[in-house]
């Protein structure tokens, strides 16, 4: 990739720990959170140009083990810990007023945790392609996993990068649009995530529970999900949206997990109405 301005700094938290913190944009804060496997890069210019052109201050903060970002401790973490990270970071970032959060994926998850721990900082969410977790959650078919995490362990880049591709976008865009295969590429290469955080982080993931505690979630929140999503399956965001209290249910049709690449104009208008209600 040439080089951007969509690089990534480190930055220490309170806890000893570095999170590597990527910041476009001036405005209101609007903390984007990464899913399972994804860094900063993996929202997209479009997504990111996008809020960036709407005048929003664009945060990503990775996630341990991801891009540079530290661990504190051996012992295996939780999407709770995840979700105190982000806190932290902003703590670091010096941002005390209350952020609009757009979480995907694992990055739902925490966004979740995110919401009911810290209430007061959250203006507005926006759960994307994620799940409640608990019981009776849709998680990928095990056949499909087992076909991805073949390619992984290949070591056959090109043909790990097109598993995870058409497993994360809908065939008929995996079939169409090559620029958008192209800057996956890009950013999949330009920071790899191990065998091993991979591994940590679907641990974490498998353990979320949060569908009984959803009713105490007060802020605006919209859920977004793609019909096709193989990932985390689009039944679990009608879990979302009746369990959540007065959420906005946004359905992708015919759109995989990463919605956000598929209609990223939509997916920033998403994000800029879900602060809005806020107001």
């Amino acid at each position: 990739m040439t080089e951007t301005p969509y690089e990534a700094r480190p930055l220490e938290l309170a806890d000893g720990t570095v999170r590597t913190v990527m910041e476009r944009g001036d405005g209101r804060p609007l903390l984007l959170v990464q899913g399972m496997s994804g860094t900063h890069l993996h929202w997209g210019r479009a997504l990111i140009d996008g809020l960036v052109e709407a005048g929003r201050h664009v945060i990503s903060i990775n996630h341990v083990g991801v891009a540079g970002s530290t661990r504190s401790g051996g012992r295996e973490y939780t999407i709770c810990d995840l979700a105190k990270a982000q806190e932290l970071a902003l703590d670091a970032l010096g941002v005390d007023e209350p952020i609009d959060v757009f979480g995907i994926s694992m990055g739902g998850m925490t966004a979740q945790e995110l919401a009911l721990q810290h209430p007061e900082r959250i203006r507005s969410l926006v759960l994307g392609c994620t799940t409640p977790g608990g019981p009776g959650a849709h998680w990928t078919d095990p056949q499909d996993m087992e076909g991805l995490v073949r390619a992984l362990q290949s070591r056959d880049a090109e043909r790990a990068l097109r598993a995870a591709w058409e497993i994360n976008v809908s065939p008929a865009f995996a079939a169409q649009d090559s620029h958008a295969y192209a800057e996956f590429g890009e950013v999949s290469a330009q920071s790899r995530v191990s065998l091993r955080v991979l591994s940590e982080q679907m641990h974490a993931l498998a353990r979320h529970d949060a569908r009984d505690r959803l009713g105490e979630i007060r802020v605006p929140t919209t859920v977004a999900h793609g019909t096709l999503d193989r990932m985390l399956p689009y039944p679990n965001g009608l879990v979302l949206a009746e369990r959540i209290p007065g959420a906005v249910l946004e359905t992708f049709e015919g759109a995989g997990h990463l919605f956000f690449w598929e209609d990223p104009e939509r997916a920033v208008r998403i994000a800029l109405e879900a602060a809005a209600r806020a107001d």
